[in-house]
Parts: C-alpha cells; structure tokens; sequence
C-alpha cells in the first residue's frame, strides 16, 4: 500500500474528535500530488461533505473560474482543507478538531512537497502559520517558512459575502501565479 492510500484509508476511519460523528463523506484532498501550489481552506462544506470532494460548491465553483483565468487548473494544483470532515452548520473548526487533522494536512504537504501553499482565510493562516494572524493583515504577502513559500488571502466563499474582496483574491494568485511560472 502506498503513503497515500494508507493516508487516506487512515482519514475514512479517523475518529479522533465529535466531527466524525456527523459526517457523510471524509473529503482528504484531491489534484496533482506533484503539484508546485496547494490550496488550503477550512473545511468541507454541505456539497464537500455530501460528495467526498474539496471545493465543489460555490466557493469551488469561484476557485475554479479564477485558476481557469490564470491558466491553471484544479489537475495542477493539489486541493486540501485544515479539517477533512465537516462542522455543522459550516462554522470554523474548534481547536481540537483542527488539531486532529492538522497530522494529515501535514503528511499531506509532506507527499506534495509543494513550493507554495496558498492559505485560503483565516482558519489555515491560524493552523499552518501563527496562531495570532489576521487573514487582513497578512493576505497578500509572501510568508517563508523553509523550504515553503505561503501566500495568505481570502476563502473564495468570503468573496462570494464581499465582492470587494475579489480584487485582492485576484491578485494574490496572480502573485503565485508570476512567482511560479515567470520566476518574479
């Protein structure tokens, strides 16, 4: 059995916090496991849980229009959230819940070994970066922590409340984006 099937065969049966009580799907991650960018949000949401997959409601139909216009793709990225099950009513994780799952996150990024993670809000900049980071303070700007590069901004469902959030998202990727493909 590979690193990654024995992962995932790990997530399915995790029962290591209340949230695996109320699952329908366990949603891992899904994309290039080479992939140079991985995206991580919060959680699953209602579609996420119902379909076993990251980003496919509104908020991934948004994520995937805006890697489309930079010429990317959800087959060139790698896919992942902080929490693999789904808090009701989609509320942030609780400490605990997040602490359960961050070990898969981090073998996750381990097996990537992407060379930029884009912190989608302000749940995976609190678990992956500091504690105390604010998603408006920080989105926008490179964080290194070797050998990865982080690029902190908005979770698409915020621009989906904000409208004026979606300048700012834009431009954040086009920074992973022109970081990646034309060496800036």
């Amino acid at each position: 059995m590979s690193e990654w099937e024995q992962l995932i065969n790990e997530c399915k049966k995790c029962e290591k916090c209340s949230l695996s009580k109320t699952r329908t799907n366990v949603v891992v991650g899904e994309g290039n496991i080479n992939a140079e960018i991985m995206f991580v949000g919060e959680a699953p949401g209602a579609d996420e849980d119902a379909t076993g997959r990251p980003f496919v409601g509104k908020a991934g139909k948004l994520l995937d229009i805006a890697l489309k216009s930079l010429g990317l793709n959800r087959e060139s990225c790698y896919i992942a959230n902080i929490c693999k099950c789904r808090p009701e009513n989609n509320r942030a994780p609780h400490d605990d819940e997040a602490f359960s799952c961050l070990p898969y996150l981090e073998r996750q990024i381990s097996l990537v070994s992407p060379k930029v993670i884009v912190c989608m809000g302000a749940t995976p900049l609190k678990y992956l970066i500091d504690k105390k980071a604010q998603i408006t303070k920080l989105r926008g700007q490179w964080i290194s922590k070797d050998p990865r590069l982080f690029m902190p901004t908005f979770h698409p469902a915020a621009l989906l409340r904000d409208e004026t959030k979606k300048l700012p998202f834009w431009e954040d990727l086009k920074k992973v984006r022109d970081k990646l493909y034309r060496n800036e």
